[in-house]
C-alpha cells in the first residue's frame, strides 16, 4: 500500500481484505485522516445546551485528530448553526464557555460577531481598505441533526442527508424527542490499536459466540444479519427465544421481527445503537497509529428496560472488544502477514468499509 491507497475487489467472493500496511506507520494514518476524516460528518453531541434561542456551546470536531474548534449558536430567531470558533482577525478562540449572550465577542481585540456569524464591529479598523470582506464573517460549518443529535463537516464528501436518511427512515416511529443524556451510562475507553481494525470488529457478528458469551446468549446468530447503504450499513440483531426485544409498530419495516437490537454504522468511524431503552452513540476518535479513543455516550428514552437483552452490559462488551482488537493489532504488525480473504457470508460489512476506505484514498 503506498498513501495513494490500495486495490479492492468489489465481488466479496474474490476479495482480499486491506493490506497490513494500512495499519502501519504515520503515512498511511496521515493519508486517511485527510482522505477520509476530513471530509466526513462526525458526532458533535447533542443540543441540549443550545436549546433556546441566544446561546452558545463551544465543541471541537473529532478531538485528537482534526481537532477543528467549532460553535454552536441558536440565534434569537431560533436558527441554530454551526460556525467556526476562529475569530477571524487573528485566530484567537472565540468562545472558551458556553452559556447565553448577545453577540460573540473576541476578547483579544474586541471583534464582534452576531450568532449568526456575521461580522458586526471592530475597533481601530476604520482606515483599513476593503473592510469589512465577506472573509470576516465567521465561515459556516455544514452541519445536520437526527433528533437532538448533531454532526457537521468541514468538506463532505456527501451530504448528510444521504449518510443519515436510511437510519432515520427505518426509524421514523423512535421517539427522539424524549431522548436523555444519561452520563452515569456514558464513558470513554483507551484502545491500543489502530482505529480502523476497531471499526472492522464492529462491523462484523461473526466473533460474537467467540468473544461475547454473555450477548451471543441473547441473539438468535442464525437471524443475524447486514444490510448495506452507500454510507453506512445496519446490522440487524435477531432477539434469541425468551430475551428482550423491541415492541414495533406497524408503521416500521421489522413489523412482526423480534429485533434485539439496531447496530448503525456511519462511515467512517460513527456508530448508532438503537436498543429498546434508548440510543448509544459510539464514536471512534483516531490518535496515533496504535492509540484510539472510543466514546460512549448514551441517550435513553425508557429506563424501566436497561439492563435487559442486547442493550445490557456493554462496558463487559466494550472490554471484549478491546481485548481481541489490540490482539488483532500486533498481529497486523507481524512481517509473515500481509493480508487475508473474507466470510461472504458473515464479513459483508468490513468489505464495504474497505471499499469505501480504498475510494477515498484513490480520489
Amino acid at each position: 500500500m503506498s498513501a495513494t491507497g490500495f486495490d479492492m475487489e468489489d465481488d466479496i467472493r474474490r476479495a482480499w481484505t486491506a493490506p497490513a500496511e494500512l495499519y502501519r506507520g504515520d503515512e498511511p494514518f496521515a493519508a486517511l485522516r485527510e482522505a477520509v476524516f476530513a471530509r466526513s460528518w462526525q458526532f458533535l453531541g447533542d443540543t441540549d445546551p443550545v436549546r433556546a434561542p441566544g446561546h452558545v456551546e463551544p465543541v471541537t470536531l473529532l478531538p485528537g485528530l482534526l481537532d477543528e474548534p467549532l460553535l454552536l449558536a441558536r440565534d434569537g430567531d431560533d436558527v441554530l448553526r454551526c460556525l467556526s470558533n476562529v475569530c477571524t482577525h487573528r485566530g484567537n478562540l472565540l468562545v472558551e464557555s458556553g452559556g447565553r449572550c448577545q453577540a460573540l465577542r473576541c476578547r483579544y481585540h474586541g471583534r464582534r460577531f452576531g450568532l449568526d456569524g456575521r461580522f458586526l464591529s471592530m475597533p481601530e479598523f476604520d482606515q483599513a481598505e476593503g473592510f469589512p470582506a465577506e472573509s470576516d464573517h465567521l465561515p459556516r460549518v455544514p452541519f445536520g441533526l437526527w433528533g437532538k443529535l448533531a454532526f457537521a463537516a468541514l468538506d463532505p464528501a456527501q451530504g448528510f442527508d444521504e449518510l443519515i436518511g436510511p437510519l432515520r427512515e427505518r426509524h421514523a416511529w423512535l421517539p427522539l424527542d424524549q431522548l436523555t443524556f444519561e452520563p452515569t451510562r456514558s464513558r470513554d475507553y483507551l484502545v491500543k490499536a489502530h482505529w480502523a481494525l476497531y471499526v472492522e470488529n464492529y462491523l462484523e457478528g461473526f466473533h460474537i459466540p467467540f468473544i461475547h458469551a454473555g450477548l451471543a446468549r441473547t441473539l438468535d446468530y442464525a437471524g443475524y444479519s447486514s444490510e448495506l447503504q452507500r454510507w453506512s450499513n445496519l446490522q440487524l440483531g435477531v432477539a434469541a427465544a425468551g430475551e428482550e426485544a423491541f415492541e414495533l409498530p406497524a408503521a416500521s419495516p421489522d413489523h412482526g421481527r423480534r429485533i434485539a437490537a439496531y447496530y448503525w454504522w456511519l462511515f467512517p468511524n460513527t456508530m448508532v445503537n438503537v436498543y429498546p431503552w434508548g440510543v448509544s452513540v459510539n464514536v471512534v476518535q483516531p490518535l496515533a497509529p496504535d492509540r484510539t479513543k472510543v466514546l460512549f455516550r448514551s441517550y435513553v428514552h425508557d429506563p424501566a428496560r436497561l439492563d435487559t437483552g442486547a442493550g445490557a452490559g456493554l462496558d463487559r462488551v466494550e472490554r471484549e472488544d478491546e481485548s481481541i482488537v489490540e490482539a488483532v493489532h500486533k498481529g497486523v504488525r507481524s512481517r509473515l502477514y500481509h493480508r487475508g480473504r473474507y466470510s461472504p457470508t458473515r464479513e459483508q460489512g468490513v468489505h464495504h468499509f474497505h471499499r469505501l476506505l480504498a475510494e477515498a484514498l484513490g480520489a
